[in-house]
């Protein structure tokens, strides 16, 4: 018969996991950033860019918790509240969730949270190709104002639908992925690959549009998808500021403030969200981004006031988006398990 572990061996083993993954990452991370605020003399920042502090506070919750990264509160905030060029709140997105996320997804590992691996590896490849392509081919070339609106109006779409399935058609969810097809397959990495697009175009994207794909297609709970989407994130964030900081070297000298005087709440803040998301109902997590979508598309009318040409630009991607994942609910099993 096998051996069941002791209780003592278990907690030992957690408390090694939980160390290694987690307190040893965050410790070295502050280690090193307090070393070089101190020799480079730049805690001065905080009364300067303190404000982007404050901000990542909820920020990084947000992206531990929820299936947007907390470039999903940056980038409106910084761009709609603080009128910071988008190319700036894009590499300060990436660069700052490369920290967040990652710790979040450290996290996620140690308390062995659980995760749809084959959705992830999936995704995740077919980003490469999105997040490179979209950095040097697309990204320069899309004007700030529609970028602002493109972002606000498509998660608006998923969040309308989201809304439909959990709360008006009352679906269940499932916890695992089914065995997928060839052509399921190549779905996700043409997913991961819309995904790594438009995370070169606002520092974010690729969680939500794998977790709204997998969520209405296939039922899979927010509760599995959210933690995925997560990982997903911090994967994408990584490469991203890798792009920018080292191959392109394009990361503006204000990026770079707004990230320093970021990173000590965005390392305890994300994994704090990924703590909360695996203790509370997956309808809970659901409501929280209906809250932040509306809030979001509502501040971009507000502060932008768009003209006519970028109100009907904005009618034209919730349009799509509509369509599109409505028709990802058709598409999906008929009668998942709950």
């Amino acid at each position: 018969m096998p051996v069941i572990p002791s209780t003592s061996v278990l907690r030992d083993r957690w408390s090694r996991r939980y160390l290694v993954g987690v307190i040893g990452p965050i410790a070295a991370t502050l280690l090193v950033w307090g070393t070089y605020m101190t020799t480079q003399e730049l805690w001065g920042l905080f009364r300067t860019h303190g404000f982007m502090t404050i901000t990542m506070i909820a920020g990084s919750f947000v992206a531990g918790v929820s299936s947007e990264g907390g470039g999903a509160v940056a980038y409106p905030v910084m761009t709609l509240v603080f009128d910071i060029a988008p190319a700036v709140a894009r590499n300060f997105s990436l660069a700052i969730q490369s920290v967040g996320m990652t710790a979040a997804a450290l996290y996620i590992w140690a308390r062995r949270i659980p995760v749809e691996t084959t959705y992830l590896w999936l995704v995740a490849l077919g980003s490469v190709p999105g997040i490179v392509g979209g950095t040097y081919f697309i990204a320069p070339y899309v004007p700030p104002a529609y970028a602002k609106m493109m972002f606000v109006s498509f998660f608006l779409s998923y969040g309308l639908a989201l809304f439909v399935i959990n709360h008006i058609r009352d679906e269940g969810a499932i916890r695992t992925l089914p065995a997928l097809t060839g052509v399921q397959q190549t779905e996700l990495l043409g997913i991961g690959l819309i995904g790594g697009i438009l995370s070169s175009i606002f520092g974010n994207g690729i969680d939500i549009c794998s977790f709204a794909f997998v969520t209405l297609k296939y039922r899979l709970s927010e509760k599995v998808a959210t933690p995925t989407s997560v990982v997903l994130m911090a994967f994408n964030a990584v490469l991203g500021f890798f792009l920018h900081a080292l191959v392109l070297q394009d990361m503006q000298l204000e990026a770079y403030r707004f990230w320093w005087v970021s990173i000590p709440v965005v390392v305890f803040g994300a994994p704090l969200g990924a703590y909360v998301v695996n203790r509370v109902p997956r309808l809970y997590i659901a409501t929280l981004l209906y809250v932040v979508i509306v809030v979001q598309f509502v501040s971009a009318l507000w502060i932008i006031q768009p003209t006519v040409p970028l109100l009907l630009f904005s009618a034209g991607i919730f349009g799509v988006g509509i369509l599109l994942f409505f028709q990802l609910t058709r598409w999906g099993p008929t009668s998942p398990a709950s």
